[in-house]
């Protein structure tokens, strides 16, 4: 009998456990939006503020989708270099919604893994799709790294203008 009581009490433990689980699992992708709608909305948004597009290509279940959001939310640099030059739009990419149409208007960025990043301008024009490999640190992301990216892909490092020579 108590082995049978023991058994119950392990089995409603790993049901709960796993809902718990479940439940903490980060759902920054959707895979039911419509990836080709938010991206000219992004676009469109991004024209009116003079930023560029970032997408963030990948998934739920990606690791190092999930580990690049947390940095960019925790980081105060990384976190105003996106709000002062970039729309971000997150583009799911799994199982149950590839985006196929999508990932083949942007050249197959995919073939890099994930998470992988487009950069485009404000009239929707693919400017850079950056491996996230090369962003890596150990388990996570290099800061210093990733705002390099970001102000080498920021509408001011593309404004020909901030290259002009300086009248004197």
């Amino acid at each position: 009998m108590k082995k049978l009581l023991f058994i119950n009490l392990l089995f409603i433990f790993l049901v709960t456990s796993a809902k718990a689980q479940e439940t903490a699992k980060p759902h920054l992708y959707d895979p039911k939006a419509d990836a080709q709608q938010d991206i000219k909305n992004a676009v469109a948004t991004a024209a009116k503020e003079g930023k560029h597009v970032l997408l963030q290509i990948g998934g739920n279940w990606c690791v190092w989708c999930i580990r690049f959001h947390n940095l960019t939310q925790s980081d105060t640099t990384l976190r105003r270099l996106l709000a002062e030059n970039y729309v971000v739009l997150r583009v799911n990419y799994s199982p149950e919604n590839k985006n196929e149409a999508v990932l083949a208007q942007l050249d197959y960025p995919q073939r890099f893994g994930f998470p992988v990043f487009v950069v485009l301008d404000g009239k929707g024009k693919r400017l850079h799709t950056q491996n996230s490999g090369y962003l890596e640190e150990g388990k996570g992301h290099s800061p210093k790294v990733v705002a390099g990216f970001l102000n080498d892909w920021s509408p001011k490092a593309l404004d020909p203008a901030s290259y002009a020579p300086k009248k004197k």
